[in-house]
This record gives C-alpha cells, structure tokens and sequence, in this order.
C-alpha cells in the first residue's frame, strides 16, 4: 500500500511545474490502471504494511477515489484556461487523494478518523477557493460545524475502546456487548451525519449548490462513502446493541429517504435536486448496513460504487449546461434536446441509472437493499415502495423538464459539447454500467 501512497506523493512537486495540468491528469489515469490490476485475493486484509491494508471493501473505494479525482482534473478545465490558481487548485486535490486513500487503507481505528476528518479541509477549500456564490461562505460553516460536531464525541469513545480493549487494530476489535448506550450512539452518530442520514443532511445540498463542479464531485463520489465505510468497519464493535437499537436508525433513513424524495420535486436548482437525490439514495444504504447482514452490506457497497459514478456524472451535466447558460435553474435550463441533441443522449443515460434501470451498478445495489431490508422486516415494503417509485419520479421530472419544451428566449448560440465532455461522461457511464458484469465481484 505504501507503494500507492508514494505514486500520488511524488506527484505533488508535479503540481507546481507550469502547464503541468495534462501530465498530472495522465499520470492520475495511469496510477488509477495501476491500483485496478493490482495483486489482490479474496480472503481477509492483503497488501499490509506500516498500519495500511485492504480488503475487497476498501479495495473499491480507493478505486472510486482514483477514478473520481482523476475525473475531477478533466472536468475543472475552466479553471486551467483562465488561470485561476490551477496549480494550488491540482496541489488540493492530490491532498485530497491522499487523506481518502489512507482513510480507506487504514488498519487502525484513529488513523482512520484522522484522516476521516482531515478529507473536510480540502474539501472545505475548494468550496471556499472556486465557489460561485457569496454564500458559499456559510455553506463552508455548515459543512464544518455539522460533520465535527458529531465526530467530536466519536474520538472520546476512541479513547474509550483503547483504555478497554488496548488495541485501535481492526481485526482485533470485539463486540463490546451492551457496553453502555452512548457508546452506540456516538460511535455511529459520526458517520451517520456524513452520509447524510435524514435530519443532519441540510449541509450537503449547501454544499452541492455551492461547490465548484470538482468539489460537488468529489463530495457525492467518494466523502459520502466515507460514512457508510466507517459504520462497516465500526458495526462488530457495537452489534449487541445494534441489534436492539438499529431499528430506529433503519427507519428514520428510510422514511427520511421518502420525504427527501418529496423535497426534490420541488426544486427548481438542478444541482440541489441531484444532491438531494443523493440523500434519498443515502438512505437506503444506512438502511442496508444496519440490517448487519451480508445481502446488505454487499448491496450498500455495490449502490455506493454504483451511486459515486452517476451522481458525480450528473453533476458533470448541470455543469456543462452551468457553463453555456450561467444558470442551473431549471427555468431557464429547458428544451436543451433543441440546442445540444448529443448531450440528451447522456443526460437520458445517466438518469436511466440513477433511478436504478438495468444495467446499472445502481439496480444491482438497489435490489440486494431490498432483499436485505425485507428480510428484516418485511413491512418495510410500504416504504420501500415509495422510496424506489418517486426516485424513478424526481430522476424523470429532471430529465424530462431540463431536455424538452421551448428553451430560454435568452438563448443565442453556444458549442454543441466538447469531446473532452463526452469522454468525462463517458468514463462515469461505462464502469456504472459495465462491472454489473461483474455483479458476483460484490457477492463473493
């Protein structure tokens, strides 16, 4: 694992080269290839060394990592041709890389949450840095005060498991029985509010609104994975008391994800309608995970792989359009199949997945939730109907008001799309749609 960290070290002296912007974005491609055919089994933790290691889990989500941050220097190109401090801007995201790449790799309990937090400063940069709006000031603060509030009492219980059972190592964690209540509550409040869970989600759509098209990206791709990580890793810490508390958890996410999904048809901002679809999608994964079972911890990995590619590229859409009209309203985004027929083709695929249609990553994820949630409890149906109907409902009435009707009188001329943008979109549509192949990858 080592190897890997100093492949995306050394590239930081890249960075502040002149016009170095291509040469890292190549390099980035090349070491996500490299970090895909890695030697790497099935069985337990591979690839140990100096506290770092991987299992299958973990193994994805440093691929997403790779593969979204490479995506993120390809789609923040306006930056580069206006010169807008590109260098400090390539510099944040290789930083950013590395704080996931060692939350994901980590062996240990702190290391983990050192890094899990230290992801927020990047992050917090580029929302502050290239943000569009005065307001992405308060969204910086939302984002800020939200996720350490709740991770604040997560590293007392740290301190807590490490006067207890004298080791932080993951493999030699126990299940700590009914240790006391707010142990479970803080353990999994952190990771809860990262996801979002419903209730603690008002700063992701701030944030989305807010954040350049690299920040959004990397925000709905791979830092909402954290959460779901980290309660998979902390989960056989806290399962006693899981199994009495977790019911409240699973239907909060759930019916939070449906009245989430109420929410989004009323926005009229498409990126916020896109975050709050992630919320929507969110909550099915928190309620997959604490099933505590196999169908739903495989299916939560395989619906946030699948979630990160299409979430990130939709992203990418709005902000192709952002770039032509300067406006994400849907007002004035309408009719767009008249002015950019080619980009419909993409904005039709990437909603067919987000509303989870074959053979999507998305579907398959989706129907190992629905098994695992079902075996727990099968009442949950009357929800999950919901969840899964108006997420097909919000995913059409994006696509169906942003590419039909008359578009914006206002409108002049613009560029069809750049084949830089169809191969962007390109490279979040084919993994989305080619490891369903792949499907018992997940299951193994």
């Amino acid at each position: 694992m080592l190897s890997y960290l100093f492949m995306i070290i050394f590239l930081i002296p890249l960075c502040f080269l002149n016009n170095s912007w291509w040469l890292v974005h190549s390099l980035m491609f090349l070491f996500s290839f490299v970090f895909m055919i890695c030697g790497y089994s099935y069985c337990d933790m591979n690839m140990i060394g100096y506290n770092l290691g991987v299992d299958y889990f973990s193994f994805s989500l440093i691929l997403l990592s790779f593969w979204i941050c490479s995506l993120m220097i390809m789609s923040s190109v306006s930056i580069y041709f206006s010169s807008y401090y590109s260098n400090f801007f390539i510099f944040l995201i290789l930083f950013l890389l590395i704080m996931l790449f060692c939350s994901f790799s980590s062996l240990s309990l702190l290391s983990f949450y050192i890094f899990f937090e230290s992801s927020l400063i990047p992050t917090l940069l580029l929302i502050l840095g290239w943000g569009y709006q005065p307001e992405r000031l308060q969204a910086g603060i939302y984002l800020i005060f939200y996720t350490l509030v709740a991770s604040f009492p997560l590293l007392l219980v740290l301190f807590k498991v490490y006067d207890y059972s004298n080791t932080l190592y993951f493999p030699l964690l126990f299940d700590f029985g009914s240790f006391y209540f707010m142990f479970y509550v803080f353990m999994i409040l952190a990771f809860l509010v990262k996801m979002p869970i419903f209730l603690f989600h008002l700063w992701l759509p701030k944030a989305h609104v807010e954040a350049p098209i690299s920040g959004s990206m990397i925000l709905a791709g791979v830092l909402l994975k954290l959460g779901g990580y980290g309660i998979f890793r902390v989960m056989k810490m806290i399962t006693f008391l899981g199994l009495k508390f977790n019911y409240f958890w699973l239907s909060l996410g759930l019916s939070g994800g449906v009245i989430v999904s109420f929410i989004c048809f009323r926005q009229v901002d498409l990126k916020s309608l896109i975050a709050y679809s992630s919320v929507a999608h969110m909550s099915m994964v928190i309620g997959g995970l604490m099933t505590m079972n196999w169908w739903g911890c495989m299916g939560s990995l395989s619906l946030m792989i699948g979630h990160g590619l299409c979430s990130s590229g939709l992203f990418c859409l709005s902000n192709i359009i952002y770039e032509r009209l300067g406006s994400r309203s849907l007002l004035i985004n309408k009719g767009m199949m008249n002015l950019m027929p080619s980009m419909a083709l993409w904005w039709f695929l990437l909603s067919s997945s987000n509303m989870a249609a074959p053979p999507s990553l998305n579907l398959f994820g989706e129907l190992s939730l629905l098994n695992s949630i079902m075996s727990w409890s099968s009442f949950s149906f009357l929800v999950l109907i919901f969840l899964s109907f108006f997420s097909a409902v919000y995913t059409l009435y994006m696509y169906s008001y942003s590419q039909h009707g008359l578009y914006f009188a206002g409108v002049y001329t613009f560029t069809l799309g750049y084949l830089r943008e169809f191969h962007l979109l390109f490279l979040h549509w084919l993994p989305l749609n080619i490891l369903c192949l792949k499907g018992e990858y997940f299951f193994v």
